[in-house]
């Protein structure tokens, strides 16, 4: 059974989504305080020495990239997919991935009731 982790991080960041139909909210300009969640997992034998399954000060260069890329940024200008949370969790796994091999997930909220998750 895995060990799993969470550190939550946050942006702002306005994003106008292309393919919904005429007159939809979300096909307009606006903005979001986002929610981004990083889950970290690995096997009780795969532990560091101390017994984590990573620092979470080891995430600052995360923290940094959100600052530095997304934060106050219009995410159409950013991501070449469409920007939905769906497709922004997926992108910043794939980016994350292999500086973070163990990363499982990566969560995005856009508003305080909803969540998506890319978990491969």
């Amino acid at each position: 059974m895995a060990l799993r982790i969470t550190k939550q991080f946050a942006f702002s960041a306005s994003h106008r989504l292309e393919g919904l139909a005429q007159g939809h909210q979300c096909g307009r300009l606006h903005g979001h305080n986002y929610l981004v969640e990083v889950e970290l997992a690995a096997e009780a034998d795969q532990l560091t020495a101390t017994g984590f399954v990573r620092d979470y000060g080891e995430l600052a260069p995360f923290k940094r990239w959100i600052d530095a890329t997304v934060d106050h940024q219009h995410l159409n200008d950013i991501v070449k997919a469409n920007p939905t949370a769906e497709n922004l969790a997926r992108w910043m796994y794939e980016l994350w991935s292999e500086q973070f091999p163990e990363l499982s997930a990566v969560r995005i909220s856009e508003t305080p009731k909803t969540w998506a998750e890319f978990r491969p």
